[in-house]
């Protein structure tokens, strides 16, 4: 009922179940044809029983839709008014168009104001049993059906704004999930892509100073450079299927050879095997090779030291990383690949810090939780 109609089952189905409660009209019917009225009664009847469902039908086939509370109302005092006139004019059996009445009353009218229209209609149709002639005989069987029939569309309706919303949702969380997704890989290829580029430019330029005096030389940074380029492809692929996970031994080694092929002097740690969660080494290991590749790039450093320190702190033991390098320094700027690290890092609820070493150099210091923390 309250989803808009895109095909055309859908809209016979939503039609015939809205219809079919129109079964209820056939007191209405059977005495138009069997009730004993003049054929000018009987025309005029039909027609007023045509319109009230017309009517009837357009408040409650879309119970959704926003309407203006006063349109709403008004139609349903015309849609009262034609019942009672239909009512005094034919007979009792004309009383039950108010149970129409207070069901599309909590149909198209929002629970504040529907919550005293239906008693309203039921109300009405209890005054006017009261007064058609032998109305009191149907007044018990249509009284409960006016209050619940009207209260249960209350429920519909709600019901319905509900899923929409659900629906709308849905569709959010969906979206968000996408953006998402599209950040993760703009992260990842930035640190992939900017990693491997820097490497390649760096042997490239070592090969062209090389070539003349020492092609042997420069034939194995070539080799080098393919090397790099092969690896720096499966990198792409398995980050684009999302099963990449650096590794801090991994990083390490090409920090190692990153640093060489640039002229740093490298103090590394020897090969790092204590056991780390697996989201908080992925951050670790992103973050060392963000700050590597920042050295190699933008420093112009002498020597760089990377260390990994476990730490016991007030809020649980951590994993700390600290690149520093003796370069130019300066204040760290934000840009993609420290606000993709402090991203990373904070999904694992870690902290990234970075800015001057002392007068002169550059250090980055990172931490994540181990253990219950992580």
């Amino acid at each position: 009922m309250g989803p808009a109609s895109d095909t055309a089952v859908h809209r016979v189905v939503k039609t015939l179940w809205n219809g079919i409660w129109l079964f209820y009209l056939s007191a209405p019917v059977t005495d138009l044809v069997r009730g004993g009225h003049s054929a000018g009664a009987r025309v005029l009847g039909g027609l007023g029983l045509l319109a009230f469902v017309c009517w009837y039908l357009r408040l409650v086939f879309r119970p959704d839709r926003p309407r203006p509370v006063r349109s709403v109302l008004l139609s349903l005092a015309l849609l009262s008014t034609e019942a009672a006139v239909l009512s005094l004019s034919l007979g009792r059996e004309w009383l039950v168009l108010f149970v129409y009445v207070s069901i599309s009353s909590g149909a198209a009218l929002p629970a504040r104001v529907s919550r005293l229209t239906v008693p309203g209609a039921t109300a009405l149709l209890a005054a006017l049993a009261l007064t058609v002639p032998d109305g009191g005989d149907y007044l018990f069987g249509l009284l409960i059906p006016s209050l619940m029939g009207g209260f249960a569309m209350v429920g519909v309706r709600e019901m319905i704004r509900t899923t929409v919303q659900l629906r709308q949702a849905r569709a959010t969380v969906a979206q968000l999930a996408a953006n998402e997704e599209r950040l993760r890989m703009a992260r990842d290829l930035h640190d992939l892509l900017g990693h491997s580029l820097s490497l390649i430019t760096l042997k490239s330029e070592l090969a062209g100073r090389m070539l003349p005096d020492h092609p042997d030389r420069a034939a194995q940074q070539v080799a080098d450079i393919e090397k790099v380029c092969r690896q720096a492809l499966v990198d792409v692929r398995e980050a684009v299927s999302g099963y990449r996970r650096p590794t801090l031994p991994g990083e390490l080694a090409g920090a190692r050879t990153a640093l060489a092929a640039a002229g740093v002097k490298a103090d590394l740690p020897p090969d790092f095997t204590d056991p780390v969660p697996e989201e908080p080494e992925c951050a670790l290991a992103w973050s060392l090779r963000e700050a590597v590749t920042n050295v190699v790039r933008h420093s112009g450093a002498k020597r760089c030291t990377v260390t990994l320190t476990p730490r016991q702190t007030l809020a649980g033991p951590v994993l700390e990383l600290s690149v520093t390098d003796d370069g130019t320094g300066g204040t760290a700027v934000p840009g993609n690949g420290l606000t993709g690290l402090t991203e990373r890092l904070e999904a694992v609820g870690g902290t990234l810090w970075a800015g001057p070493a002392g007068k002169a150099g550059f250090r980055l210091l990172a931490r994540v939780p181990l253990g219950s923390a992580s």
